[in-house]
């Protein structure tokens, strides 16, 4: 379950930051090495698998 969670965490990730590009992924400027906003989505990302963990946690009581 938790592999699963964190699988769809990442391919999310990856899908925002792929979609954050410019002319479908192609920039004519150098792309900086960090998307704006990605500290901010690491920590909803964080959040949200704390979240489920707890969840899991609590199922199992």
């Amino acid at each position: 379950m938790r592999l699963k969670i964190a699988a769809a965490s990442l391919a999310l990730l990856a899908g925002l930051t792929a979609g954050c590009t410019h002319a479908g992924g192609t920039t004519s400027q150098k792309a900086p090495a960090t998307p704006s906003g990605y500290p901010e989505m690491q920590k909803k990302v964080a959040a949200a698998e704390s979240a489920v963990t707890r969840a899991d946690q609590d199922a199992q009581r």
